[in-house]
């Protein structure tokens, strides 16, 4: 059953809460308007009241009406996200709360880089991180010294951008202190072992450093904060650093080969070069932590460090959740050897799932308990690397995903804020003064962390009004999830149904159980073995269902659902599972071929179920039902019974 209390959530499939968001637009905007009005009210009015009378000002009211309609005409030919018709990418309806913080904010237009430029807004943002923090296990209290620490970003890109930005200033500063050689201070003994230090002992490191440089007089404060700084990475760049330590290699992210593409971008923006990007292996379309164990020990031997490993909680393309669990293990037993390493969980699609795992009191929920509620989820590995999220040393969590909120906000949150020390960047006509005391004070020139020179405070907002209605529990915002939940696992029995009923026609299986609420669909017309004729017909199913279709001018509303595709390869796949899915399908192995463009993938259909009301309990409508419906009517289009031969 829907639960009642989502229902207010959102403006609607049809805009049934029309008149909510609208009352709320109208008041806060007066409410602005007042505002400006009543804080000199000694100051006159500077557009004279007949002014709207002037000719000029009716020209102009008449151009901007014109390109507003015309705006707003075109807008109706895009994808309609807010319909439980739309089964495709992850975005969904926009949830009242931040939709209408956003807009009430917008006229203010604070800039969260700095308190001299969004004095309220810049507060709701470190608010929104420490709330993230709570949600993924981390310490939340800013009165504990290991308090982590959360920013917005544009999106998870920029977020794992930050990740990386994070990863090699704590790798790098050991080495850096240990060229300064600050007299009477414990460092490494030489530059590999400060080079393979954990973060947390860097951490350690910088603020045994931070308490050195305090009990000095201030002006040998300021030699020895530049004779470090003139040591760092960050000034004398990659190559130069390398250069200066020539035992030393540049480090290497360890990524899965279904980690979003943000990480290759990212090691090119920071200069290491795609190169080292290292991509392991997968099992079961998961981190195969055998052949990443196996990696390390390759690194060893060729001299190499790790500087960062990467897993994904809930991967774009398929909703599968990484073993979290296994790899902070891992991570540990590598520490205990002097060879350290940072983890950063990719959660950009899968963080908000953690709201289900959550009590009130943001204790973990237990497994049993949550099984009730579900036919299979969670299983156990997702839940113990959920159990996991809060040793990783940092996450990426994408509020404009399964959030439900507005494009342009995502989110970096690291364990402990302390390290975020090594991301400062200074400019005096922003940030003035000496470095304040005190958690939220520090935090209040956000600008010298953050990669952005400018950004959005109404984002923030949004973010921090949903997080206050609809806390981040499983009584809370879980509920929103449990409903997408519960049609996953709708979702896959019906498509097993569907899978039984086109038999005779065609061939269907969900290749991998979902951890999350996105399911694929792979599908071959009975008999056929070529993987070219096969991904022809799925282009042809998804025609119908794309924007990006042959027929751009079809209206909308003749498509009468709306998906999106992927693929399966080998090399992300592995040999087994790829020969396994093929055999369910009935397709020969032979027919992928590597030098083939049109065979050396499989093309599947990719459904993210994020919509609240696909299960319409009021109206006593399936969509997922009815989107079976249209897929096999499309299926009889294209593949048409044959005729059943008869004697005479």
């Amino acid at each position: 059953m829907t639960e009642p209390s989502l229902y207010p959530c959102f403006l609607g499939p049809y805009g049934e809460n029309d008149a909510l968001l609208e009352r709320l637009v109208v008041e806060f905007l007066r409410d602005h308007v007042y505002w400006r009005r009543n804080l000199y009210p000694e100051d006159p009015p500077a557009i004279p009241t007949r002014a709207a009378q002037q000719p000029a000002f009716q020209e102009f009211e008449a151009r901007l009406r014109r390109e507003l309609h015309t705006l707003s005409a075109s807008l109706k030919r895009s994808v309609p996200f807010h319909s439980p018709r739309y089964l495709g990418h992850m975005v969904s309806d926009l949830l009242l709360p931040g939709l209408a913080a956003q807009i009430l904010a917008l006229p203010y237009n604070p800039n969260n880089v700095s308190d001299e430029a969004a004095p309220v807004t810049i507060d709701l943002e470190i608010k929104v991180g420490l709330q993230l923090a709570r949600l993924l296990g981390y310490v939340s209290d800013p009165e504990q010294d290991g308090c982590a620490f959360g920013h917005l970003t544009s999106g998870g890109t920029l977020a794992n951008f930050q990740a990386l930005r994070l990863a090699l200033a704590l790798k790098c500063f050991p080495v850096a202190l240990r060229a300064a050689a600050p007299p009477g201070m414990s460092i490494p003994e030489d530059d590999m072992q400060a080079f393979r230090l954990t973060p947390a002992q860097a951490i350690d490191l910088l603020v045994g450093w931070q308490g050195w440089l305090s009990a000095l007089e201030p002006q040998d404060r300021v030699c020895w904060r530049k004779k470090l700084e003139a040591e760092r990475i960050e000034q004398l760049g990659g190559v130069r650093f390398f250069a200066t330590h020539p035992e030393l290699a540049p480090p290497v992210v360890l990524a899965p080969v279904t980690a979003h593409y943000s990480w290759s971008k990212g090691m090119k923006m920071l200069g290491l070069g795609r190169e080292q990007l290292v991509l392991i292996p997968e099992r079961g379309m998961r981190l195969d932590i055998t052949a990443f164990e196996q990696t390390l020990r390759d690194l060893d031997a060729a001299g190499a460090s790790p500087l960062l490993a990467v897993a994904v909680f809930g991967t774009t393309e398929f909703g599968t959740i990484d073993p979290v669990h296994e790899l902070v293990a891992l991570r540990e037993r590598r520490a205990a050897q002097g060879k350290g390493f940072a983890i950063h969980v990719d959660a950009a699609w899968g963080g908000y799932l953690a709201t289900l795992f959550r009590q009130e009191d943001g204790t973990l929920r237990s497994l049993q308990s949550m099984r009730a509620e579900f036919t299979s989820f969670p299983s156990a590995n997702t839940h113990a690397a959920m159990a996991a999220l809060g040793q990783a040393d940092s996450i990426t969590v994408d509020p404009h995903k399964l959030g439900y909120l507005a494009y342009g906000a995502g989110a970096f949150v690291c364990r402990d804020h302390r390290a975020m020390e090594l991301l400062t960047e200074t400019a005096d006509y922003v940030f003035t003064g000496a470095a304040p005391s005190g958690y939220f004070n520090r935090y209040r020139k956000l600008g010298q962390y953050i990669p952005e020179g400018s950004k959005s405070g109404a984002a923030a907002a949004a973010v921090y009004v949903t997080h206050r209605v609809l806390p981040l529990d499983h009584t809370h915002f879980g509920q929103l999830v449990r409903q997408t939940i519960r049609a996953t696992e709708a979702f896959v029995a019906r498509a097993e149904q569907f899978a039984r009923e086109m038999r005779s026609r065609l061939r269907v299986c969900v290749p991998y159980p979902p951890d999350s609420n996105l399911v694929c669909i792979a599908a071959n017309p009975a008999g056929n073995l070529d993987v070219t004729v096969a991904n022809a017909f799925m282009r042809q199913i998804h025609g119908a269902m794309s924007m990006d279709s042959p027929v751009p001018l079809v209206p909308l509303q003749n498509r009468e659902f709306f998906g999106s595709t992927t693929t399966l390869r080998e090399e992300i796949l592995g040999t087994q599972d790829m020969h396994r899915i093929l055999d369910e399908l009935g397709l020969d192995a032979c027919s992928m071929r590597a030098d083939d463009p049109r065979s050396d993938r499989l093309l599947i259909l990719r459904h993210t179920l994020m919509n609240p009301f696909i299960i319409d309990d009021e109206n006593g409508i399936s969509y997922i039902d009815r989107y079976f419906e249209y897929l096999s009517r499309r299926v009889a289009l294209l593949l048409p019974a044959k005729p059943s031969s008869s004697t005479t």
